[in-house]
């Protein structure tokens, strides 16, 4: 989405930026595995095939993708590559034609240390707030594996309640609906989060 092709969010943890080409190889090396082609429900793609995805994502009007970076590997010095950094990705589907206040979201992390924590949650926040201040969104539905443990829990302690099952997908659907008392809390949570600007190739962007 051309929403955030220029934006990097800087936070303690995590860093947000923009899926480009850079980032394809490391991403395609990831879904080769078995366990998270089951846990993201995905089918394994050719490296050309991952190009093309990236380049939909980038530029379609309905998707709004982050790479999400270790905040720590990121900062080290002398400067590291993006790709080496990649700890997974976070998505964001406007998928309802028919309402355009609800978003889908989707949070994959392949890297195990930046897994254990409360890093993917940062990195969905950061997602969800964009959507609350730049797209208007007020509802947020995230379709969850029904053996996929910590994301279930991840997803339950961000708000979200249980208003689905599929027992031909097997997943769950949660939802987080906005009022104001969860726009307040979703708004402060990332509070730490910086935004700053994004250009494709450069080499030091922080």
């Amino acid at each position: 989405m051309r929403l955030n092709q220029n934006t990097l969010l800087l936070g303690k943890k995590v860093v947000l930026v923009p899926y480009t080409s850079e980032h394809v190889p490391r991403y395609h090396e990831w879904m080769k595995s078995e366990e998270l082609q089951r846990l993201t429900a995905s089918e394994p793609l050719t490296l050309e095939q991952e190009y093309a995805m990236q380049c939909s994502w980038r530029e379609d009007a309905d998707k709004c993708t982050f790479i999400v970076l270790d905040a720590e590997k990121w900062q080290a010095q002398p400067v590291p590559t993006e790709e080496s950094c990649m700890a997974g990705d976070v998505n964001l589907f406007l998928t309802d034609v028919e309402d355009p206040t609800l978003g889908e979201i989707e949070v994959m992390i392949a890297a195990r240390r930046v897994a254990r924590g409360l890093h993917c949650a940062l990195a969905l926040l950061s997602d969800t707030s964009g959507g609350v201040t730049k797209l208007g969104l007020t509802k947020f539905e995230a379709k969850i594996g029904q053996g996929n443990e910590p994301s279930i829990r991840m997803f339950q302690k961000l708000h979200f309640k249980q208003v689905a099952v599929s027992s031909i997908f097997q997943e769950v659907t949660f939802r987080l609906t906005m009022s104001e008392a969860e726009r307040q809390w979703l708004l402060e949570k990332p509070s730490h989060l910086e935004e700053k600007p994004y250009r494709e190739g450069s080499t030091e962007p922080h």
